[in-house]
């Protein structure tokens, strides 16, 4: 089939169900810290890359320069933290509102971009950015009269989306340098090499888990991240980037069902009306920052 015509879309849909299975394969390793299923997904993906990457494309490392691997450094510690800090919200909260905390990660991408890049702002974005707040008070007011732990567990998550955004706005220069291949294994090499070191501080166990969180490891490195986040970057080429955003807005929905069928979550209202004014906000969220993007491209 013309990847040009349903092709590229079918990746997008098997990429969005693909994400929404890490929170729940997160709760699955209930025996695993946080930031040792962090570093087992990234350790996994990268020993998985390796062969590809040191075989066929080795030359293209030569090609980075020194500032650009500066910038990889950094990039690889802030995915890191992200991971360590969403994890451990699942601890707390439950997957419905975690995700939803971490897809507010284009808003903090838009501000990120304001202090640093100089973006403006149109009237669009703002009342969409307050729209999303007023769903994530919802949200967070439902968790709070479960626990303060559920609470807890949303500002983790949202602090998860901070790191995220860090770890996009860095590197979003060198990967217009950098081929994608090449500089995903970097930042995820970074990002293990970081996580290890942050494991043996905290004097986490490596090792001593039962068999089905080897495999929940394994299922994180291949499932989200390849079958996730690699469809998303192979049908960039054919599909917009509002497009493949708005599409990864619907990861809660699917987490959420996901979370209902394996693990027996149950949603609450306060969720699924935060949540619903939460993922309209981001919709035209997008809308109204891919005009301004459109605009600004057709004007050069």
């Amino acid at each position: 089939m013309d990847k040009r015509g349903i092709t590229p879309y079918i990746a997008v849909t098997v990429g969005v169900f693909s994400v929404s299975t890490a929170a729940v394969l997160v709760k699955m390793a209930d025996q695993a810290p946080a930031s040792i299923i962090a570093n087992y997904r990234l350790l996994l993906a990268v020993l998985i890359m390796a062969p590809y990457i040191l075989w066929k494309r080795r030359n293209e490392f030569s090609f980075i320069y020194a500032k650009d691997w500066g910038l990889s450094i950094l990039a690889g510690i802030f995915l890191a933290f992200h991971f360590i800090l969403w994890f451990e919200s699942l601890n707390y909260t439950s997957v419905a509102s975690s995700v939803v905390f971490v897809t507010l990660q284009p808003v903090f991408a838009f501000i990120g971009t304001y202090l640093f890049f100089h973006e403006r702002f149109t009237y669009g974005a703002i009342i969409s950015m307050l729209i999303t707040i007023i769903g994530s008070v919802i949200i967070s007011w439902g968790d709070l009269q479960i626990s303060g732990l559920a609470l807890f567990g949303d500002i983790l998550a949202l602090l998860g989306a901070v790191m995220v955004t860090g770890y996009f706005l860095v590197g979003q220069n060198v990967r217009k340098r950098a081929p994608l291949a090449t500089y995903t294994f970097i930042v995820y090499g970074i990002s293990s090499l970081t996580l290890v070191i942050y494991n043996l501080i905290l004097q986490q166990p490596f090792f001593g888990y039962d068999l089905d969180h080897w495999l929940v490891f394994l299922a994180l490195a291949i499932i989200p991240t390849f079958l996730g986040h690699s469809l998303f970057n192979w049908a960039i080429r054919w599909v917009s980037t509002s497009a493949i955003t708005m599409g990864m807005l619907f990861e809660p929905v699917g987490a959420s069902i996901l979370a209902y069928f394996i693990l027996g979550e149950n949603v609450t209202w306060f969720q699924i009306l935060g949540g619903s004014i939460v993922i309209f906000g981001l919709i035209l969220f997008i809308l109204s920052t891919s005009r301004v993007h459109t605009r600004a491209v057709e004007e050069k």
